[in-house]
């Protein structure tokens, strides 16, 4: 007998999202391994936080970043993950309309703001690695903060700006969306209307607001990798690269994925591997910051020993 849950009522104005319905026999596990990948992202991210708050050793702009990274990345996750979840635990799957809305917006939100987050992150590397003697001067407070405000911003408006057109989209016929969250590409194939504005101005979106982020970390990379090679030591070169190595494989990680989801012909065959793919970028790069950025970084253990030793002795005090 049909779960009531996974359907949608008469005359609904909302969506049923199937999320991973190809893999029901695994429902239970699934649940266990999305509950613990959301736990470590969000008790990671948060630690991050607090460690540029409170420390003062990570008050540069290196950690700036990487702390407002952290931030978008316990959104990010907040916004999927705990819809995911209900939906693996056998709970609802549906959504309504404004609710499916509102997670794609702050999806394309925090996505963009992403985007222009990691390539800030890759010009303050290469700058570090390429322009050593004129980063301090070059990376001061203000400018921080502009250009992650300018991060948030843009990922803000771009996002907007297609949100204008994308609530003027009708449903009228299946409001099934076979992925595990409202995404953009789902919701235009629902649509009975015309889509061909919308469609514009996605494209439109990603050549003015997203290509160019993309662009300037790629060429920052090539200018951190192009200086790293012309390092005459071996220990040098190491050295350097492991400044950016940690960013490096977040970036893949990010964008390798993103080119494969929407790159790729929208075929039956490669609907699943959509799927896996969405949950690389979607999943995984908030999971693997905490560990890329502080597990090869004795500065990062050392804080966080310090600040366990705090609680351990402030809870000690506490029950005495």
């Amino acid at each position: 007998m049909a779960n009531p849950e996974w359907e949608l009522p008469p005359n609904s104005t909302g969506f049923l999202l199937l999320g991973l319905e190809n893999l029901t026999t695994f429902q239970s596990l699934l649940f266990l391994i999305f509950l613990l990948v959301y736990l470590v992202t969000m008790a990671g991210n948060i630690l991050i936080v607090v460690l540029v708050i409170l420390d003062q050793h990570f008050h540069t702009p290196m950690y700036f970043f990487l702390g407002n990274l952290s931030f978008l990345e316990t959104c990010y996750s907040t916004n999927i993950l705990p819809k995911m979840l209900a939906g693996l635990l056998g709970g609802s799957r549906r959504i309504s309309r404004s609710s499916c809305l509102t997670q794609w917006f702050f999806f394309g939100c925090l996505g963009g703001t992403e985007c222009y987050l990691l390539s800030v992150m890759s010009y303050d590397r290469y700058l570090a690695i390429c322009k050593p003697l004129h980063y301090a001067k070059i990376m001061n407070i203000k400018a921080c903060i502009q250009l992650a405000a300018a991060s948030w911003l843009n990922g803000f408006v771009e996002t907007s700006v297609f949100f204008v057109f994308m609530v003027r989209l009708a449903f009228c016929g299946s409001r099934k969306i076979d992925h595990y969250f409202c995404e953009s590409l789902t919701l235009i194939k629902l649509s009975c209307g015309n889509t061909r504005a919308v469609e514009i101005m996605s494209f439109v979106i990603v050549v003015i607001f997203t290509f160019p982020p993309f662009l300037l970390t790629v060429i920052s990379y090539v200018c951190i990798i192009a200086a790293i090679l012309r390092i005459p030591s071996s220990t040098g070169r190491k050295k350097a690269f492991s400044t950016c190595s940690s960013h490096l494989i977040v970036v893949s990680i990010f964008y390798g994925s993103i080119m494969f989801v929407y790159l790729l012909p929208k075929v039956e065959a490669l609907r699943d591997l959509d799927k896996v793919f969405s949950l690389l970028y979607t999943a995984l790069p908030p999971l693997v910051n905490p560990f890329l950025y502080t597990l090869r970084n004795q500065e990062v253990k050392k804080a966080v020993r310090k600040i366990l030793a705090r609680f351990v002795a402030f809870k000690r005090n506490e029950t005495k």
